[in-house]
């Protein structure tokens, strides 16, 4: 290869000696910059890189304290806790302790790339994303490079796309054929299209997929279901908006989708049963899954979803003799949401402004329970 070569996203974490979601953050911070070619693919100047390098090294490598607080500069540390050993004690993670720690907070703000980011145009044809960055976070705490996530509602593929970052293998079933189609597409373009091979995109109902996975075959749950119906309802400010940008405001409008069930009750005893009982038993033992819900309104009704799932999923029991066991829940702020004056001047109307991570652990259920 010749000094100006152009390197895709994977030769250049090879290249830096880095993971491929630390070479993302640093494109993210701007202290690499890499460019477009016409099919929207990044592209990272081989002579830049070599010249980064030689940067860095010429910075760490002496001692002088006045060099060392310019490495800092140069090389952040949240990059350079990566070069820190992790506890050999440490099945879970890649972390080490001072990381681990921090994400074990009750909550987390939610961090999108916005929507005029160039890498948001398949991202907001769905009309419920979740940002790839928050799901990435939990990936890196509930599994090790390598290992294999599953998210039954895989939607555009923000699970895939951060399972891509972090070296990670993404399985995802989607029941739409457009977005099923837009996902590939997304890792594709947003990635690389030789990132697409590594992972499933399994086309198909949930319900009817899940069931021919083998037991406790994946390393890691995670996903956003649908939130009942709710996209179904009177267009409100939002999916008006989306309505007359000719955007998608709901999820799909076949008869096997879940978010079409008319009754509350019924849709949650297929969720629970048909899909996340059928998650627990592919999952491994002592591993966890992490469900990612929002409460919402029913006309004048406030719904507690997350509190509805917890109560049908805690100590719910699994096959084998294994259960679901409640680990804590992660509020997810959503602190960039503009405020409407529901209710005003007459009652009380929430501005719901987060979401919930409910975090489950598959464990052996207790003796003479």
């Amino acid at each position: 290869m010749n000094s100006t070569e152009c390197l895709t996203s994977k030769q250049a974490a090879e290249m830096l000696g880095i993971s491929i979601s630390t070479l993302y953050r640093m494109t993210e911070s701007g202290i690499l910059s890499p460019f477009r070619t016409p099919g929207g693919q990044r592209r990272y100047n081989k002579e830049l890189l070599e010249k980064y390098i030689e940067d860095s090294k010429n910075i760490i490598a002496p001692q002088n304290p006045h060099l060392q607080k310019q490495a800092a500069e140069v090389v952040p540390q949240e990059y350079a806790e990566e070069r820190k050993p992790v506890d050999p004690r440490n099945k879970l993670n890649d972390l080490p302790g001072k990381e681990w720690i921090q994400e074990t907070k009750s909550y987390m703000f939610q961090k999108g790339l916005g929507a005029n980011h160039p890498e948001a145009r398949i991202e907001r044809q769905h009309p419920a994303p979740f940002s790839f960055q928050d799901i990435g976070r939990l990936i890196s705490f509930f599994t090790k490079a390598g290992q294999t996530v599953l998210d039954p509602f895989g939607g555009v593929g923000s699970t895939i796309k951060a399972c891509a970052l972090q070296g990670r293998k993404g399985v995802q079933i989607e029941l739409s054929e457009k977005w099923h189609s837009l996902a590939i597409q997304r890792i594709s373009t947003e990635i690389t299209p030789e990132e697409v091979p590594n992972h499933r995109f399994i086309l198909g109902d949930s319900i009817q997929e899940l069931p021919r996975f083998d037991s406790e075959s994946v390393d890691f749950v995670v996903t956003s279901p649908p939130y009942w119906s709710i996209l179904n309802k009177k267009l409100d400010h939002k999916t008006k908006t989306r309505a007359e940008q000719s955007l998608a405001t709901h999820y799909s409008d076949s008869e096997k989708d879940l978010g079409n069930i008319c009754d509350y009750e019924e849709f949650l005893s297929i969720l629970v049963k048909n899909v996340f009982c059928e998650c627990g038993r592919i999952l491994k033992r002592d591993k966890y899954i992490c469900i990612v819900v929002s409460d919402f309104r029913n006309n004048s009704e406030f719904v507690s979803f997350h509190s509805d799932l917890i109560s049908r999923l805690n100590h719910h029991e699994l096959t084998d003799g294994f259960e679901f066991q409640l680990q804590g829940t992660k509020v997810l702020l959503q602190n960039h949401k503009s405020l409407l004056p529901y209710g005003y001047p007459f009652t009380y109307v929430e501005n719901i402004h987060h979401q919930y991570i409910l975090i489950f652990r598959k464990v052996k259920q207790k003796q003479g329970k």
